[in-house]
């Protein structure tokens, strides 16, 4: 907003500064250099002399240029202020600033929408200390989520430019959880077309609409009602489970989850058994199941020791967020 504003006192002036030497040509006879000087000194006020004596038509027209220029000017000065006092111009820096360190991630992630369970996005990915920007329409809950120094554009992510604007093709993964199924379908077919090997997880509200968002190309669907009943239930019938996994969820002193950790082309682990990996004597970590990406959902619930590690195996691990991290570091760089 305030860059048109902007634009429109600039355009507005050069009109005004145009008019000026075009009215003193014509009605003056004047060279182009002298109407420019004569203009300029007009609206600036300077009190300078006449470059020549003005006929009473040069004067008539002077005091039009005088009224009408004196005021773009007073209405100029009086928005750059505004825009310095009122904090636009640090919010400007600010986000420019910020979009800096958005261009330089890379196999980062992307939240669409910060409202409701885009919110509970953006606080996990916090948690387990991920890279990520947040695209959110609402100015509101932008400024709230630059206050918690959180990376944001401000804008509509079913537009081309806007998930470019996030890094999409440098992007590992987006979730969009907007609040319409079909803006959640748009979003998943653009990033789609943008970056085809992203991982993309959308949020469903209608059960007819996930298969086609799975159309659009969603690598996940994710239905909060859905999840809402089994939850209910779990509550009912497991309530020790249910308090158990609270509380790793939610634990202050340290983020404990169940992640994952791939074992891919020169990995440190490739060839070794899974007693010689050493992470069953990892503090901190627990092995809970192998899998293999090839050979679909076979998962191996505590894997004998002797297993060894091939490629595209996915070790299912539990425990602090830190650790995990470091051990996934120590695997794709030995």
């Amino acid at each position: 907003m305030i860059y048109k504003r902007l634009l429109f006192i600039l355009i507005t002036f050069l009109l005004v500064l145009f008019a000026g030497v075009i009215g003193y040509k014509t009605i003056e006879g004047w060279t182009v250099l002298e109407a420019l000087y004569m203009t300029v000194i007009t609206l600036a006020s300077v009190g300078f002399m006449e470059v020549h004596p003005l006929s009473p038509a040069g004067r008539i027209f002077t005091i039009s240029l005088i009224l009408g220029g004196t005021g773009i000017l007073i209405y100029g000065i009086s928005t750059v202020t505004a825009f310095i006092v009122e904090g636009e111009l640090t919010n400007v820096l600010r986000r420019r600033k910020m979009q800096k360190k958005i261009d330089q991630l890379k196999g980062h992630y992307i939240v669409c929408g910060a409202d409701q369970t885009g919110r509970y996005a953006i606080e996990e990915l916090v948690n387990i200390k991920q890279h990520f920007a947040v695209i959110e329409k609402d100015s509101e809950k932008i400024k709230h989520l630059e206050e918690q120094d959180i990376l944001c554009i401000e804008g509509d992510a079913t537009h081309n430019a806007v998930l470019q604007t996030a890094g999409i093709q440098r992007a590992k993964g987006l979730i969009t959880a907007l609040h319409s199924d079909a803006e959640n379908l748009l979003v998943v077919f653009t990033a789609k077309k943008l970056n085809p090997n992203l991982r993309v997880i959308a949020k469903a509200v209608e059960e007819e609409s996930e298969q086609k968002i799975r159309m659009a190309g969603a690598d996940g669907v994710v239905m909060p009602n859905f999840i809402g009943g089994l939850r209910m239930v779990s509550e009912m019938t497991r309530p020790s489970v249910v308090t158990f996994l609270d509380t790793m969820l939610r634990s202050q002193d340290k983020t404990i989850r169940v992640e994952e950790i791939e074992i891919g082309p020169g990995s440190l682990f490739l060839g070794k058994s899974i007693d010689d990996t050493g992470i069953l004597s990892t503090e901190g970590v627990t092995l809970v199941a192998l899998v293999n990406k090839i050979n679909g959902s076979n998962y191996l619930f505590n894997p004998p020791k002797s297993r060894v590690l091939t490629e595209n195996d996915v070790l299912i691990v539990m425990g602090n967020v830190e650790v995990i991290n470091t051990l996934k570091e120590k695997v794709l760089n030995p």
